[in-house]
């Protein structure tokens, strides 16, 4: 392969993804783990299947706003970091430019170039543009890993809701504990899907990623259930 060839079909590399990735898998998982045991755990208790019902749709109400403006939040703050370390290092530019060169050919040299073309190197992208020659080399900033509260916002948000809607179908069995084993059931399924699917997407082998998904939910779908079963023993 010929290196004009290379450069018209740039490697995909996962890290491209990271950002909204993160929030997906994170989002489909509490999606589906939350509402499931939220689910079991009331049918656990001996409720109606209404009850059961309502307290899933609101489980998974709430759980997909809180999801939403967690991330945003948690990724704004993250934003307004880099705001100021962008503002901070363009005023150490303006204030002490020699003092600033001097540091970005310590970078370099750092990372085992010779001095004499670390110097070259930090001259051609301080000529370049200082500022993001800094805020990569000195700071670790770039396009890729770059903070985006709206995209983690509706990934977060969207990837919960198609999580949460997964248990549901485990309600359309009889009542009692033909239905917690309808809906655990359709949620191991679920998990399963989502870790492989968040496995495949990051470039990764499926068994562990996925095996820790399902391990994870299931765990916490016995926790409800025990913690269920034994309130609606004791107001029963």
């Amino acid at each position: 392969m010929t290196l004009r060839t290379r450069l018209r079909h740039p490697e995909g590399h996962a890290a491209q993804r990271a950002g909204w990735l993160r929030a997906a898998v994170l989002g489909s998982n509490d999606g589906l783990v939350s509402t499931s045991s939220l689910v079991v755990g009331v049918a656990a208790s001996g409720a109606s299947g209404g009850a059961i019902l309502t307290a899933g749709i609101a489980g998974l109400t709430a759980g997909a706003l809180s999801m939403a403006v967690g991330e945003y939040v948690s990724v704004s703050a993250q934003a307004d970091v880099e705001r100021a370390d962008r503002a901070l290092e363009q005023a150490e530019l303006e204030a002490t430019p020699a003092a600033e060169f001097a540091e970005l050919t310590g970078i370099y040299e750092r990372r085992g170039l010779p001095r004499d073309l670390a110097e070259q190197v930090a001259t051609a992208l301080t000529e370049h543009d200082a500022l993001a020659a800094h805020l990569r080399d000195e700071l670790g900033h770039n396009e890729i890993n770059r903070a985006r509260p709206l995209q983690a916002c509706a990934a977060s948000a969207g990837s919960f809701t198609a999580g949460a809607l997964v248990p549901f179908a485990g309600l359309a069995a009889p009542a009692g504990w033909p239905r917690i084993v309808g809906v655990v059931a359709v949620t191991v399924v679920g998990l399963a899907v989502a870790g492989a699917l968040s496995a495949r997407t990051a470039g990764t082998p499926l068994g562990r990623p996925t095996l820790r998904v399902v391990l994870g939910g299931c765990a916490a779908m016995a926790a409800t259930a025990l913690v269920g079963l034994l309130s609606g023993t004791a107001t029963g």
